[in-house]
C-alpha cells in the first residue's frame, strides 16, 4: 500500500470560544500549511455552495468570511466562487448569474458580510467556460470548466457535506464535480441526451394525464424550458412528452407529472461515476497542487443545498476535515458518518441506518439506494486520489485571542468608559433581599 494522504480533522464538540467552528476551521487550514501554498497576490477562489432558495442548511456566511479575511492577511486577493445551474426544479433561482445572486443576497451572502467579492465563475448564463479533453474518464471523456475558476491562482475548496439526491452524498468531490463546471459541463455530468441513461429515454405514460382536469395542468405544460412538454386536446386530452426537445434538466422532477416515471436506470450510477470524472476534469484545469478541501461535517440533511428546503440532519454535526486530496477527504467525512448514530426522527431512522457500521447516505441521500462508495471509487480508479488517508487530529488553540475581534482583554477596552460614566447606578437596583425558591421549583 502507498501512502496514505493526510486529512486533518477537528470534531464538532466545544466547552468554550476556543472551541467555535469557526476558529477549528481556520485551524485545520492552518494545520494542514495550506497558508504556505498561497502566494501574496494570488487571486484565490473560495469554492463554496451559497444556498438555495428557502435552504438553511448552506454553511453560514460567517465561515467565508474568516477564511476570506485569513487569505487577506496572507497578502492574497480571496473571492466566493460559485457557477449557474440547471433548473432542476420547477422554480429555479441560480440559472443566471442575476438569480444566483439574488438568492444569495437573501442568503446573507453579500461582499460587504463576507469581506470579497461574489463571482459567478461561468458567467451570466452559465456559457463562460474551457473545454478539456478527459481520457481518463470512466463515462465523461470531456468537460467544460467554468472560466473563473480556470483563471484562479489557488482555490480552497470549502465544502459543506451532506447528502445529495443524485449523487447520494455532497462533499470535496461534488464541490469541484459539479459546482466548478459551467451549465454545459452540469448538463453533461446529468447524463443529458446520453444513449443509455439519459433521462429523455424515461417511461411515460400519456394515458395517467388528465389533461385540463388536473389543477397543476398549466405548470405542468410550462414547466419544461426546451418546450417538451405541450397539451394536446384531440382525442383524450392529455400532456403530450416530445423526447426529442428532452435535454435532462431535471425542471420537471420535483413537479407533479402523473404520467412520468423517473429515472432511466442506471441514471443515479451513472451520475456518481460522472462526479467523480469531472471533478477529475477540474483537477487538470486548476492543478492538483493549486487545489486544497475542507469539509464541515455540520447540519447534513439528506439533500443538498440545491433544494429550496432542508430535512432534518440524518447524523449529528461530526467537526471540520481539511486534505489536498479530496478523495480521502470525502472517504474520511463518509467513514464518520457511517461510525455515527443517526438523528432520531430523521431520514435515518425511517430508512433503518440508526446505528454505528450503517451507510448512512446510501438508504438516507438516495432515491433508489445508490451506492455511496461510487464517487470515491471512481475518483480513486480515474487517478484522482486515494481512498487510504491518515487522520490527523489537532486540538484547539490555547490562544484563541489571535481570533476575536480585539486582540485586548475586557479591562482594557471597556474600562476607560467606566472611568468616564459608569453603567452601575451609585444606589445600586432595586431588587427583593430574597426569594422562596420552594414556592417556584
Amino acid at each position: 500500500m502507498g501512502e496514505r494522504s493526510k486529512v486533518w480533522y477537528m470534531d464538532d464538540r466545544a466547552a468554550g470560544a476556543q472551541d467555535s467552528l469557526v476558529i477549528k476551521m481556520l485551524e485545520v487550514f492552518k494545520g494542514a500549511g495550506i497558508p504556505d501554498k498561497i502566494k501574496p497576490g494570488d487571486d484565490v477562489a473560495i469554492k463554496v455552495h451559497m444556498g438555495e432558495w428557502n435552504n438553511t442548511s448552506y454553511l453560514r456566511p460567517v465561515y467565508v468570511r474568516a477564511l476570506a479575511d485569513e487569505i487577506k492577511r496572507l497578502g492574497a486577493v480571496p473571492f466566493a466562487v460559485d457557477t449557474t445551474t440547471i433548473p432542476y426544479t420547477a422554480f429555479p433561482t441560480r440559472t443566471t448569474a442575476v438569480d444566483y445572486l439574488n438568492t444569495v443576497h437573501r442568503n446573507g451572502y453579500d461582499p460587504g458580510v463576507i469581506g470579497c467579492p461574489i463571482i459567478i465563475a461561468d458567467g451570466f448564463l452559465g456559457l463562460d467556460d474551457v473545454h478539456v479533453d478527459l481520457p481518463e474518464g470512466m463515462i465523461l471523456k470531456e468537460q467544460y470548466v467554468a472560466m473563473g475558476i480556470f483563471m484562479a491562482d489557488y482555490m480552497v475548496v470549502l465544502s459543506h457535506f451532506k447528502g445529495h439526491p443524485l449523487g447520494v452524498y455532497g462533499g470535496a468531490l461534488k464541490n469541484i464535480g459539479i459546482g466548478a463546471v459551467s451549465r454545459r459541463g452540469k448538463y453533461n455530468c446529468h447524463m443529458s441526451r446520453h444513449p443509455k441513461y439519459g433521462i429523455h429515454q424515461r417511461p411515460y405514460y400519456a394515458h395517467l394525464c388528465v389533461g385540463k382536469e388536473c389543477p397543476q395542468w398549466t405548470l405542468c405544460q410550462t414547466v419544461c424550458p426546451e418546450g417538451a412538454f405541450t397539451l394536446r386536446e384531440d382525442k383524450k386530452p392529455h400532456i403530450q412528452l416530445d423526447r426529442d426537445k428532452c435535454t435532462g434538466c431535471l425542471a420537471c422532477a420535483h413537479q407533479v407529472m402523473c404520467g412520468v416515471v423517473l429515472p432511466t436506470e442506471g441514471f443515479f450510477e451513472a451520475l456518481a461515476v460522472a462526479i467523480a470524472d469531472s471533478a477529475l476534469a477540474v483537477s487538470k484545469v486548476v492543478g492538483k497542487e493549486k487545489m486544497s478541501f475542507i469539509n464541515l461535517a455540520i447540519d447534513m440533511s439528506p439533500w443538498c443545498d440545491c433544494v429550496p428546503f432542508s430535512d432534518r440532519s440524518v447524523v449529528p454535526n461530526l467537526g471540520v476535515l481539511a486534505s489536498y486530496d479530496p478523495v480521502a477527504i470525502d472517504r474520511a467525512t463518509l467513514d464518520l458518518t457511517t461510525l455515527s448514530f443517526g438523528v432520531p426522527g430523521s431520514s435515518a431512522e425511517e430508512k433503518g441506518v440508526m446505528f454505528p457500521g450503517s451507510d448512512k447516505f446510501s438508504a438516507a441521500g438516495s432515491f433508489v439506494g445508490a451506492s455511496q462508495n461510487i464517487q470515491c471509487n471512481v475518483a480513486e480508479k480515474i487517478g484522482l486520489g486515494s481512498k487510504a488517508y491518515e487522520l490527523v487530529k489537532l486540538t484547539p488553540p490555547e490562544d484563541y485571542s489571535p481570533y476575536m475581534l480585539d486582540r485586548r482583554p475586557a479591562g482594557l477596552t471597556l474600562g476607560r468608559f467606566y472611568r468616564k460614566q459608569h453603567w452601575l447606578p451609585k444606589e445600586g437596583f432595586k431588587r427583593a433581599p430574597e426569594i422562596n425558591f420552594e414556592e417556584v421549583r
